[in-house]
């Protein structure tokens, strides 16, 4: 019997990631005013393996036990648990609607050669803009963003359940893991987080929004390659 795919919070500890998620390096990649994934360092597959959240491993993105040296790494998971639809503030476009819970990665895909997607959102009653918003939306990994038509229709892209660690040369600095696909978190008390198609974990141990990112591996400068 296959495992299902999962992400176990541990207290003061890693990621344990279970039921052979595939795990890649990727790098944001500035495309004019917008930006793509680059493909970065190949990464060891396993069926079963501890994720650092705490920024000290050696062996990153692996776990090596550095979150018990020195002052213990403490954790504790402050992010809200309610689910996005009463989190997230709809924004009323002329063609789509756009929902934004404002968890922030600073991934910056919400950017693109004609505006930002809030703009694109209010101008959607242009295809061109419509099409862009709504590409926008979806490549978010935070999944701060959900595209809805003006009738409720959810514009939500099917995803392949993997994990992506995430390098951003651009800002100088590595962000956090992507998870795609539906993959289901557990909390280290032992409850589920809402199951999200798109979310970014915190993997520099300073977010304010654990175990989620929020952006605090940019102005931290955390860098894994160092």
């Amino acid at each position: 019997m296959t495992e299902e795919k999962s992400i176990r919070i541990t207290e003061g500890g890693a990621y344990i990631v279970s039921g052979s998620v595939p795990i890649s390096e990727k790098i944001i990649t500035p495309e004019g005013k917008g930006y793509v994934w680059g493909d970065g360092t190949e990464i060891e597959q396993k069926s079963k393996y501890a994720l650092c959240r705490c920024g000290r491993t050696e062996k990153a993105p692996f776990c090596d036990g550095n979150h018990t040296k020195g002052i213990p790494f403490r954790g504790k998971e402050t992010a809200s648990r309610k689910p996005y639809d009463k989190r997230a503030k709809t924004i009323k476009g002329k063609g789509m609607d756009l929902k934004d819970d404002g968890r922030c990665a600073f991934a910056r895909f919400c950017h693109t050669d004609k505006g930002d997607v809030w703009k694109l959102t209010k101008r959607s009653d242009d295809p061109e803009n419509y099409e862009l918003a709504l590409k926008a939306a979806n490549e978010c990994p935070t999944g701060r963003l959900a595209a809805y038509d003006k009738d409720g229709t959810p514009h939500e892209a099917e995803l392949e359940q993997e994990i992506i660690v995430v390098q951003d040369p651009e800002k100088a600095c590595s962000g956090g893991y992507f998870v795609k696909g539906g993959i289901k978190l557990i909390s280290s008390d032992g409850e589920e987080y809402e199951t999200r198609n798109r979310y970014v974990l915190c993997r520099c141990g300073a977010s304010r929004d654990t175990p989620f990112c929020d952006a605090s591996h940019v102005s931290r400068h955390f860098n894994d390659k160092k």
